[in-house]
C-alpha cells in the first residue's frame, strides 16, 4: 500500500475537464472526480504520462477555473492525478468556493450517518 502523501483533504467532486498537454498541444475532454488545495483526479482511460505539464480547465454549472498542472501519477485505464501549480488568484478564489461547498456537503452527511 502506498504511504498518503496529500497536504489537504480531498473531496468527492464531479465537474467537466478539458486537459491540454501543453508540449504537443493535445487536447481531451474528461470528468473530475476528486479535487483538493493542491490537484485533482481526473478520470481517463488513456492518462497522459507521469510529470506531463497540462493546462486544465474545470467546468461547473455555475463556474470554471483553469490552471497549469503536473501529471503526479497515473493509472492505466482509469485515469491520473494533477497538481497545480502557478494558478492565477482569481481562480484560487473559484477553487476555494468549491471546496467550501464540498466540506459542507461533506459534514450534512456525516451528519446524516451518525
Amino acid at each position: 500500500m502506498q504511504a498518503e502523501r496529500r497536504r489537504s483533504p480531498r473531496y468527492p467532486f464531479i465537474a467537466s475537464a478539458e486537459i491540454t498537454d501543453e508540449k504537443e498541444n493535445a487536447r481531451i475532454t474528461s470528468n473530475i472526480s476528486d479535487l483538493s488545495l493542491e490537484g485533482c483526479y481526473v478520470e481517463l482511460p488513456n492518462p497522459f504520462p507521469q510529470g506531463t505539464a497540462v493546462m486544465l480547465e474545470i467546468y461547473t454549472d455555475d463556474d470554471f477555473m483553469e490552471t497549469h498542472a503536473i501529471v503526479a501519477f497515473q493509472e492505466p485505464k482509469m485515469g491520473m492525478g494533477l497538481q497545480f501549480n502557478d494558478m492565477q488568484p482569481r481562480f484560487a478564489g473559484v477553487l476555494s468556493k468549491w471546496l467550501e461547498k464540498a466540506e459542507q456537503k461533506k459534514a450534512i452527511k456525516t451528519r446524516q450517518t451518525h
